[in-house]
Parts: C-alpha cells; sequence; structure tokens
C-alpha cells in the first residue's frame, strides 16, 4: 500500500474459491461474486465521502471519516461499525502514539479506513493474502489480536521500567526520577484512554447476533478482550505505583532538605557564642582583661574551643546529629 499525502491510497483484496486476488478499489462496488472483499483506505487525512465505495450507508460512511474518534462497537442492519486503536507504525510526535481504524463490517465485506498506519495490519493483510481470513469475524477477531498482541509489550515495558525506577530509588537522581516516572504516569493514562474502550467495543461485538460471527470468531473477540481488560488493570497499577513513587520521592527530597537545613542551623549555632565571644572580647577599648599576657591569645582560643566542644557534645547527647 502506497504512501500518499494528498490524497488517501486504496486496495482491494478478494478471497475467492481458496485464492486471493487484488482488484480495482472502483470494482469493489459492482464485485457480484461469493467471495470475501477487502477495501482499505490508507493515509485517508483527505479522504471524502466519494472515496468510499456506495454500499457503505451515509451513517456509516461519517463514522468511517470522522476526524475524531473513540473505540466504539454499534449494529446496523446486518452489519457493524468498529473503530478500534492500536499503535502505529511510524514515530507520532503529535499524538498519543496509538492510531485509530475505522471499519464497516459485513458478511463478505469489510470496508476499513485509517488515517494514519496501522504497525498490524500488515500482519492482518498477510492473513488475507493466504486465505485464512473468510468472512467479517474473521477479519475483526485478527485484527483484534493482532492489536491486543502488538501493544502488549508496549505496556508491559512501561511496568519494567517502573521497577527501574523503584530499584534506583534509594541511590538515584531524584529530580531525574521525578521526571521520569511523572513521563511514565502520563503513558500509562494515556495508554489506558483507548485500552478500556478497545476492551469494551470487541465485548459488545462478541455479543453481537450476527449468523457471520461464527463461533470461534466470538472465542478470539473475547480472548482479544481478556487481554486488553488485563492491559488496562497493568496500566491503572502503573498510574497509581508512579503516583506513590511521586510521592515517596517528594518525602524522600523534604527529608533531605530537612537534613541539610538542620546541619546548617547546627553549626550556626556552635558558631553564634564564639562569635559573640571574639566580639567582646575584640572591642579596641581599655579594660580588656588579660590584654597585656603573652598566653591570652591561645586562652580565648581554648575558650572558644571548649564552648564549640560543650555546645556540639550537648546536641549529640540530644540526638540531634543523627540522620
Amino acid at each position: 500500500m502506497s504512501q500518499a499525502a494528498a490524497s488517501p491510497s486504496l486496495q482491494a483484496l478478494v478471497f475467492d474459491k481458496g485464492l486471493v486476488t487484488e482488484i480495482p478499489p472502483p470494482d469493489v462496488a459492482t464485485y457480484a461474486g461469493a467471495g470475501f472483499v477487502w477495501l482499505h483506505v490508507d493515509e485517508a487525512g483527505q479522504a471524502e465521502r466519494g472515496d468510499l465505495p456506495a454500499y457503505v450507508p451515509p451513517l456509516a460512511a461519517n463514522a468511517l471519516l470522522a476526524s475524531e474518534t473513540r473505540p466504539r462497537c454499534d449494529a446496523l442492519d446486518d452489519a457493524a461499525i468498529i473503530n478500534l486503536r492500536g499503535p502505529a507504525r511510524d514515530t507520532l510526535d503529535d499524538s498519543d502514539g496509538l492510531v485509530s481504524i475505522r471499519l464497516w463490517v459485513e458478511a463478505r465485506r469489510v470496508t476499513s479506513v485509517s488515517r494514519r498506519r496501522l504497525a498490524v495490519l500488515g500482519r492482518v493483510e498477510a492473513m488475507m493474502r493466504v486465505g485464512k481470513l473468510a468472512d467479517g469475524g474473521d477479519f475483526v477477531a485478527a485484527l483484534a489480536q493482532a492489536i491486543s498482541i502488538g501493544l502488549d509489550p508496549q505496556v508491559a515495558d512501561l511496568g519494567d521500567q517502573l521497577d527501574d525506577c523503584e530499584g534506583m530509588l534509594s541511590g538515584g537522581n531524584i529530580y531525574q526520577l521525578r521526571r521520569k516516572i511523572a513521563w511514565l504516569r502520563a503513558q500509562a493514562i494515556m495508554l489506558r484512554r483507548f485500552v478500556a474502550p478497545d476492551r469494551d467495543a470487541l465485548a459488545a461485538m462478541a455479543q453481537l447476533e450476527f449468523e457471520w460471527i461464527a463461533k470461534d470468531d466470538r472465542m478470539h473477540l473475547r480472548e482479544a478482550a481478556d487481554r486488553f481488560a488485563r492491559m488496562a488493570e497493568e496500566l491503572e497499577a502503573v498510574r497509581e505505583r508512579a503516583t506513590l513513587l511521586h510521592e515517596q520521592l517528594t518525602d524522600l527530597r523534604a527529608e533531605m532538605i530537612d537534613q541539610r537545613s538542620l546541619g546548617i542551623a547546627v553549626v550556626a549555632f556552635i558558631f553564634l557564642p564564639l562569635t559573640f565571644d571574639t566580639g567582646l572580647l575584640g572591642m579596641n577599648v581599655e579594660g580588656i582583661p588579660f590584654a597585656g599576657e603573652p598566653w591570652a591569645f591561645w586562652g580565648v582560643f581554648g575558650f572558644c574551643l571548649a564552648i564549640a566542644v560543650a555546645v556540639a557534645a550537648w546536641f549529640a547527647w540530644r540526638h540531634w546529629l543523627e540522620d
């Protein structure tokens, strides 16, 4: 499937009598065979109603071409509108890293639209080309499993990175850890925002009473929904753990500031009486005791040292010097 920035690219595949062939997209609307047809509109940022076949009803066409979507599943007559979110094939700097694929699913036809390339779509296309997808139920089940399997390592990696942050809590750079944990928490919130609706959409799809959704298709849909449910729970756990770690770092930072403030206060308290003594004895006035004695300097020094030792000993006796 070619990439096009100005206009969407279209591709149509037909599975009929055990063979998969590619046909011109305009021929999909007039295809009269008994095979299973998949029409995909890729890079559909500029797609319009005319890019979709006439057999797609207006309500479904609006859902396929909507600029903003959330995962959903709605039945319409003997067909279904289903939107899913999955990881993007290319790195996206201006979005949440997930792209939507919108599908109009019928018994013998699937029309899908994606504004940006889905990472797992190539896997589904490969299954289609080897004849593993024979109807709409097979297609949605395969797509759901591919998205859930592709997204699972990304969710697990967030948990692993948070484990590393927990291990660095005692000896790592607090400020770098705070930024890392905040980023992990934001990623978990962003992913859960779409993982949970993916689960709900697939669960709803598995409940539809359509003849073209076979028993094994329902089993695969429920399996993918369960995987999404587990990922949603793990993302919620990552979010809560990240919040707790952030609070621990805040407490640790406050404790470090308190310890440093205490050290400064202890030093200041030790030198406070010494400053008073030296200031008093350093006055340039008559009558300073022992001013003419040769041992006066060392006497004053010893007196100040004795005061410093006494103050430090009192702090130690009060356990104020302990961490």
